[in-house]
């Protein structure tokens, strides 16, 4: 059986959390490995539907993705989570859960600056936030604890999202997990 791991990318909205994990979810599929992404937006639909985004439901939520995370990395499968998880305390008890069960666990901060994030606003957040007619935007008017020591730290805006992969990619292979 393969070895499982969870691959956690945090960052700000807009960052490339998400276009990462997939080019990543490719590539190791290619290879032949057991590969999950659980992308934050399809996780507050369908698992977390209901909650808010209150400290306390920010809080439930990452911790639900990480249960979900931890369960798939301990049966052999690399689940990718691109999910802003925006408090380090959460990120710190998911670290944990993983830890507790023995379950290889790799926090990559995708360290795109907010400027950056404005201007790609995939989803339109920042336009909004600017217009008014979005509070609680994180990294802009709600908290953003960036890691203090990552595993690794992507700066996007420095690299083509093939690169972003190739060094997640790479901490793997260090790791013994690719």
């Amino acid at each position: 059986m393969t070895t499982g791991a969870t691959v956690w990318l945090t960052g700000l909205p807009s960052a490339g959390k998400t276009t990462i994990a997939y080019e990543l979810a490719g590539r190791l599929r290619g290879e032949g490995h057991r590969v999950e992404v659980l992308d934050g937006d399809e996780i507050r639909e369908f698992i977390s539907a209901g909650l808010g985004f209150s400290r306390e439901d920010r809080h439930t939520n990452v911790q639900r993705i990480g249960f979900v995370a931890e369960l798939l990395a301990r049966n052999g499968v690399k689940a990718l989570v691109p999910v802003i998880a925006p408090y380090a305390d959460s990120r710190d008890a998911v670290r944990k859960r993983h830890e507790e069960n023995g379950t290889p666990y790799l926090e990559i901060h995708v360290a795109t600056p907010v400027d950056v994030c404005s201007v790609r606003d995939v989803k339109g957040l920042y336009a909004k936030q600017a217009a008014g007619e979005l509070s609680g935007l994180t990294g802009v008017d709600d908290p953003y604890e960036e890691p203090e020591t990552p595993d690794l730290r992507i700066e996007s805006q420095h690299q083509t999202v093939q690169e972003s992969a190739a060094s997640v990619y790479a901490l793997l292979s260090e790791r013994g997990l690719a």
